[in-house]
């Protein structure tokens, strides 16, 4: 990777919805190598895929919350394979510290959030949950890359 794919990757964090001509002129490169080498980071799995940036209270989804788990020895793949396939989850991490994973998910209400660690609760490989609800999001964004 060169300093012509990290002005590609930042284009694209600002906006990934700009066309191939407008990418270049922002780079200085034409559209034909752009393509190329978004072709190339994709290959190599840097561009992992194109998506959209949801405002989530907007739609309704008014609770966020991190959920930090303790999973019973042996289980992590299970266990990250299983809660990675729950439709309010944003994101899964092993983590250091006192507990294994943590799991950023999304809620319409408190009582789904509930229901939801009920559930997760009775799964074998969930030894023990610590939540905390996010009371409000400063900041949530792709960083620039150098």
């Amino acid at each position: 990777m060169d300093q012509i794919d990290t002005k590609i990757l930042n284009v694209l964090l600002e906006n990934s919805n700009r066309s191939y001509r407008k990418i270049a002129s922002f780079v200085g490169v034409s559209g034909v190598t752009v393509l190329k080498r978004m072709k190339e980071l994709e290959k190599e799995k840097v561009i992992k895929n194109h998506t959209i940036n949801l405002d989530y209270e907007k739609l309704g989804y008014d609770v966020s919350a991190i959920i930090n788990m303790r999973i019973t020895h042996g289980m992590f793949k299970e266990a990250e394979k299983k809660l990675s396939k729950e439709p309010n989850v944003f994101a899964i991490y092993d983590i250091t510290g006192d507990f294994d994973a943590m799991m950023i998910a999304k809620f319409k209400n408190r009582k789904s959030l509930n229901t939801f660690l009920k559930k997760i609760q009775e799964y074998d490989f969930i030894k023990k949950t610590e939540t905390s609800l996010i009371l409000n999001t400063i900041k949530e964004e792709n960083i620039r890359i150098s």
